[in-house]
């Protein structure tokens, strides 16, 4: 990734990236993937619903410890080949001092399906 700021954007053009809150339901090895990931199941709330994707995230994560943890995901971009499965949304996190992805987190729990504002 790119550590340069990015253009001013207006507000409507944030608006139109749809970010929202899941809770992972189900973690699984992604043996496929070109970097160690997760195959994750996010639950969206009744409005998205259950969604597939895939997660770089090994390196400070276990299949146990994540499951049950809400996240913040981009719901609304075109889903995308990732190997032999199809990615539905995009999980969002921040780099650590190497590189490895921390995931966002809330401090406190919200309903799934919640919209970024």
């Amino acid at each position: 990734m790119n550590d340069v700021p990015a253009d001013t954007i207006l507000f409507d053009d944030f608006l139109k990236v749809d970010i929202r809150v899941g809770t992972i339901i189900e973690a699984e090895p992604f043996p496929e993937a070109r970097k160690p990931a997760f195959r994750l199941k996010i639950d969206f709330g009744p409005e998205i619903g259950v969604k597939k994707t895939s997660a770089q995230i090994t390196r400070h994560y276990t299949l146990e410890n994540v499951v049950g943890r809400q996240v913040a995901a981009v719901v609304n971009f075109p889903p995308r080949q990732i190997g032999p499965m199809m990615s539905e949304v995009l999980t969002l996190g921040f780099p650590d001092g190497d590189g490895e992805v921390v995931m966002i987190g809330l401090d406190q729990t919200v309903p799934n399906g919640g919209r970024l504002y």
